[in-house]
């Protein structure tokens, strides 16, 4: 298989993404780039490519940390070094898996020898191999939380810190962090987002001639990839050339007062949280100025900036769409404008006063023509930011409050049988969580009990295979004994390998939450399906915090619709419940009976992840011979198999029938109303859950 790496010039179209990654190329300082795109759109090729534009980099020889010969790290563990002369090797991209362990990503101490000797021997991890290169993280979206709150920290403050029971290792750690992401896989918490310096949203091109284009490059490459790198070697010259220019241009870049007043009412207006935001624009907009070849920060490069750096910090939760106002924008920046400011060449030639032929070849293109990155590229000035649509949010109804659905008869049920349109949702609200009892081992997350690497430490076993984290008293307990047998002499504690003892630790995992909603005609009544949508919705916003996966099985008319089977995309969710619509009988059977399908293949995928199913109906079974028997007995199959359910009773009115009651006791879960959902009133809820698995358990 060949090495041989897709040239960066090469790529066709994806103007944002290739921009804001080579910005972050000229100024590190940006805080690297999220991109946030569908599979096969470029993500991964773009960002291997970019790390052979990087100049090279001068190292100390011999030193795992990469240190610079002219300032070398005082606290380097391979130091100290004397500064000079050093050697010069190609900057690095670094890749770092989903699956990596939290050693992988630091590095690790060999706690043995620092007990027994007091050596701090260490092994360096991925954190030390992206020193002054590229960091990259595909599917960052995936990654556990505390790899990534430990890779954001390293990011942000220069350097990684390794610390075990008293004994800590520092080292530096400036890298340029790229991380891609498939949004129906799942979002980023919106703090881990605001720490990415920019986002590009990338997708397919629509075009025919591009995707043909795209598709000749990628097999004459696939074909002959040394002969495909050669034919763009000058222009992958040109373009790196070009990065250290405005690497060096950087520092003389002046950022006035004018541009300031500028970012900061952008920032201001779209009421971004935070400073975070105002720094990145900055810092984008001067090395945008830096990369057209300019000294002066100009409006157009506060504009680009706010174009690649706010979109993300727009977000308020996961249903809501990315983007900006473009509208709004222009506004703000045209009332914050510096009279005395030049025109910056908004309405022509991003940068009037570049040489149009620096090479004196005559050709006015010096980066190559056609989709490679010439002007309107990377290569040539700032290409323009398309205008972004922003999506109707997921909930949204088809046609509103007046979409002249059927009037509803006695029970809610629709005057005549016929379907009703999707309704708006009602408005969320915060719920506190249900859990699934017992202790697991699934995946991390916020939800459930379990046994996990991060959380309160609840006692100490033997290692299996590689020592985890180390139970220092539980250790020294073990070794204490054996010390004069041991020969010892000194005040040092002898330690062997038996002697050592992990921490076990308790925290929380993430499960599989399964929806499974009645959208038959007795739940049709419009004020009333708005308020299920609303506690479902509510639902799904404290399983995106929780980490949770999702799905939702849908029932009405003869029969049950796997609408979304489980996902890590929990907007994806939200975004099929509002088109959800409704009306015709109700098969609770096939309901539940899909969701036994559902729940046995996931066990087979996934055996770790235990699921949480809820039931939001109003218990009502009709339709088909002996419904109510039939949907008897399909809940009987999820209370042997021990699934752990809640049951959200919608039925309403002066008369109850509290047939969501049976159905609770049929399930071997409990039962909660639409308004016992809300945090105020949901306080004994999740006690039954864990009472009513210990009787299942103990039966």
């Amino acid at each position: 298989m060949s090495s041989t790496t897709y040239p960066f010039t090469a790529l066709v179209g994806q103007d944002d993404l290739r921009l804001a990654l080579l910005l972050n190329a000229v100024s590190p300082r940006v805080g690297g780039v999220l991109v946030r795109g569908e599979k096969g759109t470029a993500k991964s090729t773009a960002v291997r490519a970019l790390a052979a534009l990087l100049p090279a980099v001068a190292v100390v020889p011999g030193c795992r940390f990469s240190c610079d010969p002219v300032e070398p790290d005082s606290g380097c563990p391979d130091g100290p070094h004397e500064t000079g002369a050093g050697g010069q090797r190609p900057a690095r991209m670094v890749e770092l898996p989903v699956g990596a362990s939290e050693d992988r990503l630091v590095g690790a101490l060999d706690m043995e020898r620092a007990l027994a000797e007091g050596v701090k021997s260490f092994e360096p991890g991925l954190l030390a191999d992206a020193h002054r290169g590229i960091l990259y993280v595909d599917e960052v979206n995936l990654l556990h939380d505390h790899l990534v709150d430990v890779l954001l920290d390293a990011a942000a403050m220069g350097a990684s810190y390794v610390e075990r029971e008293g004994v800590s290792v520092r080292h530096a750690a400036r890298f340029l962090l790229v991380g891609t992401m498939n949004p129906e896989e799942g979002e980023l918490r919106p703090q881990l987002l605001d720490r990415f310096g920019l986002t590009v949203e990338v997708s397919a091109s629509r075009e025919p001639e591009q995707r043909v284009e795209v598709v000749r490059r990628r097999l004459a490459f696939d074909d002959d990839p040394v002969g495909f790198a050669a034919r763009w070697a000058g222009e992958e010259d040109v373009l790196r050339d070009r990065v250290t220019a405005a690497r060096a241009l950087l520092p003389r870049v002046r950022l006035g007062d004018g541009a300031l007043r500028q970012i900061a009412a952008t920032c201001a207006a779209f009421e971004v949280d935070g400073m975070r935001a105002d720094i990145v624009m900055a810092r984008t907009a001067t090395a945008l100025a830096a990369w057209a070849g300019r000294e002066d920060v100009l409006a157009e490069d506060v504009r680009q900036a706010a174009l690649l750096a706010l979109p993300h910090r727009r977000r308020r939760n996961p249903f809501d769409a990315p983007g900006i106002d473009e509208d709004r924008l222009d506004e703000t920046l045209e009332r914050f404008a510096d009279p005395g400011e030049p025109d910056g060449g908004q309405d022509g030639d991003p940068d009037p006063d570049r040489d149009p032929d620096p090479d004196g070849d005559g050709d006015r293109d010096p980066d190559g023509g056609g989709d490679g990155p010439g002007p309107g590229g990377p290569g040539g000035g700032v290409p323009p930011q398309g205008r972004q649509e922003v999506a109707d949010p997921p909930d949204a109804p088809l046609d509103g409050a007046a979409s002249g659905a059927p009037e509803t008869g006695e029970g809610g049920r629709p005057a005549g049988g016929g379907e009703q349109r999707a309704v708006t949702a009602g408005e969320p609200f915060r719920t506190k969580p249900l859990t699934v009892p017992g202790t697991g081992d699934g995946s991390a997350g916020r939800r459930s009990r379990a046994r996990a690497e991060h959380g309160r430490t609840t006692g100490a076993r033997r290692p299996r295979g590689g020592l985890g984290p180390l139970h220092l008293a539980a250790t020294i307990r073990a070794a204490a004994p054996h010390q004069r047998t041991r020969g010892r002499r000194g005040p040092g504690l002898v330690v062997r390998r038996d002697d050592l003892r992990q921490s076990v630790r308790e925290g929380r995992e993430s499960n599989l939450v399964l929806f499974v909603v009645d959208a038959s005609g007795s739940m049709a009544a419009r004020q009333r399906m708005g308020a299920v949508k609303g506690a479902v919705l509510s639902l799904l916003l404290d399983a995106y915090q929780r980490r949770d996966k999702v799905g939702l099985i849908t029932f009405r008319g003869r029969e049950a619709e796997l609408v979304l089977p489980p996902t890590s995309s929990v907007d994806a969710a939200a975004a099929r419940l509002g088109l959800l619509p409704t009306g015709g009988r109700t098969p609770l059977a096939a309901g539940l009976l899909k969701a036994h399908d559902v729940l046995r293949v996931e066990r087979m995928r996934d055996p770790s992840r235990r699921p949480l199913l809820v039931v939001v109906t109003d218990g009502r079974a009709t339709g088909g011979p002996e419904p109510v028997a039939l949907a008897s007995r399909a809940a009987g199959l999820h209370a042997s198999d021990g699934t752990a359910s809640v049951v959200v009773d919608c039925e309403s009115g002066p008369v109850r029938l509290g047939l969501a009651n049976r159905l609770a006791g049929e399930l071997g879960g409990v039962v909660v109303t639409l308004d016992g959902l809300r945090a105020e009133a949901i306080a004994g809820v999740v006690k039954d859950v864990r009472t009513a698995g210990d009787s299942r358990r103990a039966a």
